[in-house]
């Protein structure tokens, strides 16, 4: 079930993946996204953190933070009562 919530929600990322605004180290060895700058996942950039939108990090092979993936399936997962 988790692995289908995780497919399904990753679908929907690649289909809106339009101009949303994402953040990311502007390091050569960076590999991730961030949806917020504020993420935990950039709290060890040496370089610049720089915004960009969710296309062009999702051209340049970056996937979504493992931090921010955790609290996006924690938000689908959790009933809204």
């Amino acid at each position: 079930m988790k692995t289908f919530v995780l497919i399904f929600f990753l679908f929907g990322v690649a289909a809106c993946t339009g101009s949303k605004t994402v953040y990311i180290c502007n390091s050569k060895n960076a590999r991730k996204y961030h949806y917020t700058a504020e993420c935990r996942g950039l709290s060890d950039c040496q370089y610049r953190i720089v915004k960009t939108t969710l296309k062009s990090a999702v051209g340049s092979n970056k996937t979504l933070c493992d931090w921010e993936r955790e609290s996006s399936d924690t938000a689908l997962l959790s009933p809204d009562f």
